[in-house]
């Protein structure tokens, strides 16, 4: 891949570089009332499809959804009632889709760093714990805002051990405008029906079930709850395999690693999202591509806090689905493609002589598409596809970073930044505009969490190993 260009695409129409490459015309005039109403007509310098970039497309937009995508001219014509928005020098591409965030632990994420691996119950478990309604719903609704200036269109919060009820969370993904998958811990075998009704037919909330590790809970309700997302078509977070101290205790608690005891009592299959997995097996990668399981990859955690670096590439190579998480450590979709590719080249590719290491359309894709059918969301969002969300971003191209460009998948993960991204757009409808919210006051949010912040941090008394 990317042998050919651009777009690393050999379609006729594919992005490719021309004589004054890198000198994009710009129309300067774009303005965020260009993305209003119930219509849009988007014509991009380069529009990323499934197959690569291409010029020369044009995107309808009705309805919050992907109607047409076809060649511009053939959409202008069919089209003459709308005036069309050109993205001169800007890509459109899907949104990024976190396949794994803690959104009610963003109060007290840089209490992580220089911490040792396991730090749930110093740290998250405490600083949970001492959020109350207001303290869950601001939390939650700035990890959505630092999401959204990352470039994510999507998020899953894998449930919070908050003592409030979720709609805290929900209230604050939905004002933010990402589109959230919801867990709800159900350790104790109870709510699981209710959360998966509460928000069945909600346009931005897609709910899931969620025990934080297998031996939170009996085999049975583990069991259940797997079942549960099967019927709802919904999926059963769960972290598994994540520090060597998580898989000695499955070891002398039920005798089994943890994708082994899932695997073992049922509950492993394509309603099941596996967090992290950076210690499997050769036999418990396996079990997961059997299944059909899947999991999210987590690179950032495992720079930040792990014990290990999940084997994507060999993850890859078996058919294991997986998606992108960034464990709430930062919400950057650009730094976590090149995180996501850098840990592999250091961790596998140097040793094996492998200078691809799937290249850029591998990442690009496990960040958006293949994160999307990690949590279900498949036929959502996750491409710019007809039928589909429009969830998406349009990014600057007629920069430093990108001139000259060669091979544009390439370019993203290891020269682009949240910097580049003009605007972000979901379910149709504009949520940023150069890194601010243009219907709500986004910095008054920064102001009330600066304050509420620090008082959640002492009154939940973390335990921190200082470094001397």
């Amino acid at each position: 891949m990317g042998a050919t260009g651009i777009g690393g695409t050999a379609s006729a129409d594919a992005a490719a570089p021309d004589a004054a490459h890198g000198q994009y015309g710009r129309d300067d005039g774009l303005r965020p009332a260009h993305f209003h109403g119930p219509r849009q007509l988007l014509v991009p310098e380069v529009l990323l499809l499934p197959e690569g970039p291409v010029r020369g497309r044009a995107v309808l937009v009705e309805g919050g959804t992907f109607r047409r995508i076809g060649p511009a001219e053939e959409l202008l014509r069919a089209h003459r009632d709308l005036r069309p928005v050109r993205l001169d020098g800007r890509l459109l591409m899907p949104g990024f889709v976190d396949a794994h965030h803690h959104l009610t632990q963003s109060f007290g994420k840089a209490q992580s760093f220089g911490q040792p691996s396991e730090i749930f119950k110093t740290v998250w478990e405490p600083l949970e714990h001492a959020l109350d309604e207001e303290t869950a719903y601001l939390s939650a609704k700035l990890a959505a805002l630092e999401a959204l200036r990352g470039g994510f269109t999507t998020v899953a919060d894998a449930g919070t051990r908050a003592p409030v009820d979720v709609a805290a969370v929900a209230k604050g993904t939905e004002e933010a405008g990402i589109r959230c998958v919801l867990g709800k811990i159900v350790s104790d075998g109870t709510g699981g029906p209710a959360h998966l009704a509460r928000w069945e037919k909600h346009p931005l909330i897609h709910p899931s079930l969620a025990i934080a590790v297998p031996e939170d809970a009996t085999a049975t309700v583990i069991k259940h709850a797997a079942d549960l997302c099967a019927e709802a078509g919904a999926v059963l977070q769960i972290h598994v395999n994540e520090h060597l101290a998580s898989v000695e205790r499955s070891l002398k608690s039920v005798g089994r690693r943890p994708v082994d005891y899932l695997h073992h009592i049922g509950a492993l299959g394509p309603h099941t999202l596996g967090a992290h997995a950076t210690l499997l097996t050769p036999a418990e990668m396996r079990m997961l591509a059997d299944s059909g399981a899947a999991i999210s990859y987590n690179p950032v955690a495992s720079a930040w806090k792990g014990n290990a670096v999940a084997q994507a590439d060999m993850l890859a190579a078996l058919d294991v689905r997986f998606g992108m998480g960034t464990d709430g450590t930062r919400g950057d979709g650009f730094r976590l493609l090149d995180a996501a590719e850098s840990a592999q080249r250091l961790t596998s590719g140097m040793a094996t002589g492998d200078s691809v290491c799937g290249a850029g359309r591998r990442w690009l894709e496990h960040a958006t598409s293949r994160s999307a059918d990690a949590l279900g969301l498949g036929r959502v969002t996750g491409q710019i596809a007809v039928g589909k969300a429009a969830d998406y971003l349009v990014v600057d191209l007629a920069v430093p970073e990108l001139t000259p460009s060669y091979d544009l998948q390439w370019e993203l993960v290891r020269l682009a930044n949240r910097d580049l991204i003009t605007a972000v757009v979901v379910d149709g409808r504009l949520r940023l505009w150069e890194g601010w919210p243009p219907d709500w006051d986004a910095r008054a949010l920064v102001q009330r969490a600066a304050k509420a912040g620090p008082e959640v941090v002492r009154k939940a008394d973390i335990q921190r190993v200082e470094p001397r």
